[in-house]
Parts: structure tokens; C-alpha cells; sequence
């Protein structure tokens, strides 16, 4: 997950001009809305993703390579020191 780097009076803003542009009586519906589209698009995904495992399995294609190769890439995570470690953002 990629981290947003909000803070929270920049949070409180955000969620005042809300308020401001929506009510108080509409915020929760616009809430609702938002939470069943990221649902709706979570279970998209994974529906895609298990089609596209089904059609690799049927096909018979060997997958071991990916394995190797996220492998390597965490190993390689390891080894790199935090690009972001001195800019970051004191609380």
C-alpha cells in the first residue's frame, strides 16, 4: 500500500470543505456510494485474477519463474536502504 503522507490538519480540511460542499445529511450516502464502488471494484479484481489463474492452470504453464523472480525482488528490497528516510515527514 502506498502511504499518502496526509496529515492530520490537512485530514480535518479536507473533511470541512466536505461539509461545506455536501452537508452534513449527504456525507454519509456519499460514504456509502464510495465504500460499495471500492467493493464492487475489489471483487472485480479478484474475479480477473482468478480467471487469469484458471487459464494459466488449463494451459499447463509452469509459474515457478515469477516465484524466482518476486524472490529476487524482495531480496533486492532488503538490501536498499529507505529512499524517502531523510525527507520524511516528522509528526
Amino acid at each position: 500500500m502506498i502511504p499518502l503522507f496526509i496529515s492530520t490538519p490537512e485530514l480535518l480540511f479536507v473533511l470541512f470543505v466536505a461539509v461545506l460542499l455536501f452537508g452534513t445529511d449527504k456525507i454519509p450516502e456519499i460514504a456509502r456510494t464510495l465504500g460499495k464502488g471500492m467493493r464492487q471494484l475489489r471483487d472485480a479484481t479478484s474475479e480477473i485474477k482468478n480467471e487469469i489463474n484458471k487459464s494459466v492452470d488449463k494451459a499447463g504453464i509452469d509459474t515457478s519463474l515469477i516465484d524466482e523472480v518476486k524472490e529476487e525482488v524482495e531480496k533486492a528490497k532488503e538490501g536498499l536502504e529507505d529512499p524517502f528516510g531523510s525527507i520524511k515527514r516528522s509528526r
